[in-house]
């Protein structure tokens, strides 16, 4: 097998070409080890930052539960009788200590759907204030501002609901500007021949959804749910001290970084990075290739939401089985997409190093794999009838499919723009923030009596979303870095 370097040869200049140009008239440099290395460890302290965000975001999907009064839900009951009662009888939690407010549905959604109105505000600013001065702090402050919120909660709640919208509104302003501050990160430290392995493992937060779940059930069981928001709170707190302490926002200002990674990573980078100052707004914003990844992560991103917020209370109103009341049950489909992520990424950059497959051809089958397969999966949940188990089945393959995504469109901002990448996540995640939104409000809207053939419309309308979003990816996505995201045209095609 030859060595994937020795085949990329440089661009003849033609714009279809889909060739990373990895080390073209750069000194060429052998791969740096992974033990130890700081690249590495900058994805698993990130993978540990994004497990507390994602811990940070749905824990209150728990304590919810027991945070209002069940006289109050009773009165909003929508339940279908069409399937039999498969769940057992709820079970008295052990604690009842926890103050119980008064919230009916409607003011639920507006309590749990505030959280968005905040995070697709700085997703653009995030990406531009982070390609101008690094991720590192506004990461690091990201985090940990939604941790100390978190830590208000309580408080907020005791104040009324105007201020716990108001405060998860200010969570989601935190959240708003990680994801597009650490792909901003990455367009400095990630190689191309490792953006898939890296870039899968820091983003890889599922595991916080898989651990947050039944942990947050278990806190509100044993001591009550306003524990569960002090607990996850201090460890976000602790991820910041070690975050601020132990990264660097360049391999350059790395303290610990041996001088054989540093040379390894600027060198394979060194062709791809813009030295432009001003940020190339308008070819930006025509470029098909951007928009091909807009999307589908819109696409991708109303079917997860489906997934997350509508498919468990299809099955619980009426299929009549409560998904929640078993926290095992409730994190096994998340558990399946971080193994996916993970094995994908692995897989991702080995068709890409040893096997020589374009980086185009990955980003296009990889997607498509991510999307198609969670539509078929979706559609095939709204299908079965009363059958709650293979609901259960569908919800874990769809959900585990989704994790091909995390090596195809996801990570195709640094394909095509290294050095803009933050802002391109920024703008791609301002879309997809969008289904989460609205994409409870429109499926409540189609299911007035909760029957199945309501929901069968509901699951069918997001397949076909994300079919189209998928198709349209394959059709205008592009594998190599584009003309007006670098400074030196001539000397990166020729």
């Amino acid at each position: 097998m030859k060595s994937p370097v020795s085949d990329l040869a440089p661009s003849d200049g033609e714009e279809g070409s889909d060739r990373t140009p990895l080390l073209q008239r750069a000194p060429r440099a052998e791969t740096a080890p992974v033990c130890c290395s700081a690249r590495y460890n900058l994805a698993f302290l990130s993978f540990f930052g994004f497990f507390v965000l994602y811990s940070l975001r749905v824990n209150l999907s728990v304590a919810l539960v027991d945070m209002v009064d069940s006289n109050t839900t009773a009165k909003d009951n929508r339940t279908s009788y069409e399937c039999a009662e498969h769940s057992a009888p709820i079970k008295v939690l052990h604690n009842q200590t926890g103050k119980k407010y008064r919230w009916d549905a409607e003011t639920q959604g507006w309590i749990l759907g505030s959280f968005f109105y905040g995070y697709i505000i700085t997703q653009i600013p995030g990406g531009y204030v982070a390609s101008r001065s690094g991720g590192k702090l506004l990461l690091g402050f990201g985090i940990f501002a939604t941790a100390v919120f978190t830590l208000f909660t309580p408080l907020a709640a005791d104040f009324g609901v105007g201020a716990l919208v108001a405060l998860r509104a200010l969570e989601g302003l935190g959240e708003g500007v990680t994801y597009p501050a650490m792909h901003a990160m990455w367009s400095s430290w990630a190689p191309p021949l490792e953006r898939s392995k890296l870039l899968s493992i820091s983003y890889a937060a599922q595991l916080g959804t898989v651990v947050s779940l039944p942990l947050s059930g278990v806190i509100c069981y044993y001591m009550n749910w306003t524990y569960v928001f002090y607990f996850f709170g201090i460890v976000g707190i602790i991820w910041f001290i070690l975050w601020i302490c132990l990264v660097s926002d360049t391999p350059e200002t790395h303290k610990t970084i041996t001088p054989y990674e540093k040379e390894y990573i600027l060198s394979s980078l060194k062709n791809q990075l813009s030295s432009q100052k001003s940020v190339p707004w308008i070819p930006m914003l025509k470029s098909l290739p951007l928009w091909a990844i807009v999307v589908a992560h819109f696409s991708y991103n109303w079917t997860f939401y489906t997934l997350l917020t509508l498919l468990p209370t299809y099955m619980k109103e009426v299929l009549r089985f409560n998904i929640q009341e078993n926290g095992f049950l409730s994190a096994v489909p998340y558990l399946g997409c971080w193994l996916c992520m993970i094995l994908s990424g692995q897989a991702a950059d080995n068709l890409r190093a040893r096997w020589n497959f374009s980086t185009l051809w990955v980003r296009r089958v990889f997607s498509l794999i991510g999307m198609i397969g969670p539509a078929i999966f979706l559609v095939a949940a709204g299908f079965i009838g009363c059958d709650y188990s293979l609901a259960v089945a569908f919800l874990t393959i769809s959900t585990t499919l989704g994790g091909f995504c995390s090596s195809g469109f996801s990570i195709n901002h640094l394909d095509i723009a290294p050095s803009y990448a933050g802002i391109l996540l920024g703008i791609t995640n301002t879309f997809a923030t969008i289904p989460g939104m609205i994409g409870p409000i429109i499926a409540r809207s189609l299911t007035p009596e909760n029957t199945i053939g309501e929901w069968q419309t509901v699951f069918c309308i997001a397949a076909a979303i994300n079919v189209f979003g998928a198709i349209f990816f394959t059709l205008f996505a592009k594998g190599e870095v584009q003309n007006w995201a670098i400074s030196d045209h001539q000397g990166h095609r020729n």
